[in-house]
């Protein structure tokens, strides 16, 4: 039986909460073998990020040529890609790629740092999105990506979800983290409508990296073979239990972790 395979293709970050780290954790964690390619390093920690430094674009696409030359990847994730020249690289190496991709549109760090320079986003539109099985966006993501201002309403998310599929995604997934009220509502947009997963908000500060896990949970089911629905509904309920399990780790002074391996040890 062949080994599932996801490549992660996103920023290391050095307090181990998001990031490339995040990502090998989740894959991990659903029994997905992980590789890697780097597209930055951040100095980060549970408070702030203090320094970015951009991998040079020929190492950005050499890492990706690498695996893909060599291992059977069945799903790529893709994260934080900080600037136009590594979206255009990462771009160009997967464009081969036959198996499914996750793109999580990464513009801003939890503790509100900036991820992707400006100029950048224009780039993510016009060579990721419309390459992605699948993108991720927060609602600030969003309403980045239309230029538009932020969805506030229940009926104001799909509707931002639908102009993304206009404009060439081919399914979108509107996360509720950023939303208000009792209940998280994550809406997954296809050409063939809205399905809506819904879980109860939880009082934590430890949320750092829920989008990147979120993102590489769904890329990590789809390696095992799943579609895409039944991938997002079993990611969305393991990352609902590694936010809850969140406080049993004490880690770091701002927004922790979620446990990513909160089915294997305490």
């Amino acid at each position: 039986m062949a080994t599932p395979v996801a490549l992660t293709i996103a920023g290391s970050d050095s307090g181990g909460g998001a990031g490339i780290q995040a990502d090998l954790k989740t894959f991990s964690a659903l029994g997905v073998y992980g590789a890697s390619a780097i597209t930055a390093v951040t100095a980060q920690n549970t408070c702030a990020v203090t320094a970015i430094h951009a991998i040079p674009v020929e190492i950005v696409t050499e890492q990706i040529r690498a695996v893909l030359s060599d291992i059977d990847v069945q799903a790529i994730k893709i994260g934080m890609l900080a600037t136009a020249g590594i979206i255009e690289a990462v771009a160009g190496a997967i464009k081969g790629f036959g198996g499914a991709v996750v793109l999580d549109p990464v513009m801003v760090a939890k503790s509100g740092d900036i991820l992707l320079q400006q100029e950048a986003i224009s780039a993510l539109r016009k060579h990721l999105v419309p390459r992605a099985t699948l993108i991720t966006p927060n609602l600030p993501e969003a309403a980045q990506l239309l230029g538009c201002a932020e969805a506030r309403t229940d009926a104001e998310v799909p509707a931002q979800g639908k102009a993304l599929i206009a404009r060439g995604a081919a399914a979108v997934l509107m996360k509720g983290g950023h939303g208000a009220g009792e209940t998280c509502r994550d809406h997954l947009i296809t050409a063939s409508g809205d399905k809506v997963f819904e879980a109860p908000r939880l009082a934590t500060r430890n949320t750092h990296g829920t989008g990147c896990s979120l993102s590489s949970a769904i890329a990590a089911e789809l390696a095992k073979g799943a579609d895409l629905q039944s991938a997002v509904l079993r990611a969305h309920q393991w990352l609902h239990q590694a936010i809850a399990a969140a406080d049993r780790l004490q880690i770091g002074k701002g927004h922790g972790p979620v446990h990513h391996f909160h089915a294997v040890w305490p």
